[in-house]
C-alpha cells in the first residue's frame, strides 16, 4: 500500500512569505524611527560643538579683535550684576569718553598688574589732569583713592555669568590647548556626519532591496 499525503496549497507558502516579510509601512516606519534618533543625535553634537565655538569666541576671539582683554570678577563688591565668576571683556576708550556710569578697569597701582572694576561715580580734574572717583555697586563708600588716567585699562564691552572660570582655564598655554581641541572637534563632527551620511544612505537601499524585492519574487513563482 502507498501512503501518501496532500500537498498543502500553495497559497499558504506564499502568505507564509509574506507574513514573514515586513511590509513597506512597517520598513517606513523603521527607517522614520532611525532617522528621527540619528537627527537628535546629529543636532545634540552639533550645539554642544558650537556652544564651545561659541564660548572660544566670547573668550578669547571678540577681545583681541578689539584690543581688549578678558577678565574673571573674583569678589563680591560689584554684585549683582557682576558677581564672581562673571566674565568681563573690556575694550581700550579714551579717558575723555568715559562718562559717570561706566564701569572701568583700572590698575590698583600704576604699572602693576592687579586691578579693579568698578563704577565711576564722578570726574574730576586736578592741576589739569583727569581722575575718575569709583565705587563698587556692593560697597558702602566710595574707593579710596582716584584713579589717574593712566591707571586706566579700559570700559567694560560685556559680561557672561559664570565664563569667568573658563577664562581662567584658558589662560596661558592652556588656552592654545583647548582652541586646537575645539578646532579638532569641528572637524572630526565634519568627518564623522559626512561618513554617517554616507553609510546611512548604503544601509537604506540594501534594506530597501531585501525587504522588497525578495518578497515580489517570491509572490510571483507563488503565483506561477
Amino acid at each position: 500500500m502507498t501512503m501518501t499525503t496532500e500537498a498543502p496549497p500553495l497559497t499558504a507558502s506564499v502568505s507564509t512569505i509574506a507574513d514573514a516579510t515586513p511590509t513597506r509601512a512597517e520598513s517606513r516606519r523603521r527607517d522614520e524611527g532611525q532617522s528621527l534618533l540619528h537627527y537628535l543625535a546629529v543636532s545634540l553634537s552639533a550645539s554642544i560643538l558650537v556652544l564651545l565655538l561659541g564660548v572660544a569666541v566670547a573668550v578669547v576671539g571678540l577681545p583681541v579683535v578689539v584690543g581688549g582683554s578678558a577678565m574673571t570678577v573674583l569678589t563680591q563688591s560689584m554684585e549683582p550684576g557682576l558677581p564672581p565668576g562673571t566674565l568681563v571683556v573690556i575694550r581700550p576708550t579714551p579717558v575723555d569718553d568715559i562718562r559717570v556710569g561706566d564701569v572701568i578697569t583700572y590698575q590698583i597701582r600704576s604699572g602693576e598688574a592687579a586691578v579693579v572694576s568698578h563704577r565711576v561715580v564722578s570726574k574730576t580734574y586736578a592741576d589739569g589732569e583727569l581722575t575718575f572717583i569709583t565705587k563698587g555697586d556692593n560697597n558702602d563708600a566710595v574707593d579710596p583713592e582716584p584713579v589717574r588716567s593712566v591707571q586706566v585699562r579700559g570700559t567694560l564691552w560685556y559680561s557672561l555669568p559664570l565664563l569667568g572660570w573658563v577664562n581662567n582655564v584658558l589662560n596661558g598655554s592652556n588656552r592654545t590647548i583647548v582652541l586646537a581641541v575645539v578646532a579638532g572637534g569641528l572637524f572630526l563632527y565634519a568627518a564623522i556626519s559626512i561618513v554617517g551620511a554616507a553609510r546611512d544612505r548604503r544601509k537604506k537601499s540594501t534594506t530597501d532591496a531585501a525587504t522588497h524585492g525578495p518578497a515580489k519574487d517570491e509572490a510571483l513563482r507563488g503565483e506561477g
